[in-house]
């Protein structure tokens, strides 16, 4: 089935991710992936045969891409907002990646009640990045859940990565570096050892405003501290880097 068999609801549009034909459905009113979910998509690996698990996944775009540039065998999307998990199961469709990739609609505190524990290879999360103390909660709830912990929280989204995830299992996150202690700590306290670390400048002469972690549990404390990966060379012009990542 292909775009042209899907039907759009009110509000709805087809993005086009520039990378081997995929497209995603979202709501233009509703909460739409950023920059932030394809740089996760693009750091985290899957290597042959893995099976990957995608924590508040939204609209599936992290293992829809994942699922095209990797070869792992199976990949999984939960997330709480019922919506969002049938806009993912249109896109699955639309992407003719059924049985290779599936949403559920599932709440992260009962990832122990639907999975085995260590039955995933990797699992990766774009999660809320706000406390509920952190700015002003946006009066649209699809849009605040997703950028607020309003229903999980950090050590909601690790304590279920550390269950799922096999011994030496892998996990990726992409955050915000004013949280980069509260991250490590929570990390460490679960067993899964930072070993990979990227942050993401707007700008060359700016701060960073995004980190990508890579965390493997049981393993030895040693982290790198990866190269730098800057964004735009100047308004509204992309790096190098970042048009490879988008696939142009």
């Amino acid at each position: 089935m292909g775009e042209n068999n899907i039907v759009l609801k009110e509000d709805e549009r087809i993005d086009d991710l520039q990378r081997c034909g995929l497209k995603i459905i979202q709501n233009t009113k509703k909460f739409c992936f950023g920059m932030d979910a394809v740089l996760l998509a693009s750091f985290a690996k899957a290597k042959k045969g893995e099976v990957v698990l995608d924590l508040g996944t939204g609209t599936g775009i992290i293992p829809i891409i994942m699922q095209a540039k990797t070869e792992g065998s199976h990949f999984t999307g939960i997330d709480i907002q019922e919506e969002s998990v049938e806009m993912a199961n249109r896109s699955i469709i639309m992407n003719n990646q059924q049985g290779l990739v599936e949403v559920r609609h599932m709440d992260i505190k009962e990832v122990a009640k639907e999975f085995k524990a260590a039955s995933f290879d990797v699992v990766t999360s774009n999660p809320p990045y706000m406390t509920q103390s952190h700015g002003l909660l946006n009066p649209d709830m699809p849009k605040a859940i997703a950028r607020h912990e309003i229903m999980c929280d950090l050590e909601d989204v690790v304590s279920a990565a550390d269950y799922v995830l096999r011994p030496n299992g892998r996990f990726y996150m992409v955050h915000r570096p004013f949280r980069l202690i509260e991250i490590i700590t929570t990390l460490t306290q679960h067993k899964l050892e930072p070993k990979r670390i990227k942050f993401v400048y707007p700008y060359v002469d700016k701060e960073p405003n995004m980190v990508l972690i890579e965390a493997i549990k049981g393993a030895k404390r040693r982290v790198t501290v990866e190269e730098p990966l800057i964004v735009y060379r100047e308004p509204g012009e992309y790096t190098k880097d970042i048009y490879e990542i988008y696939g142009y």
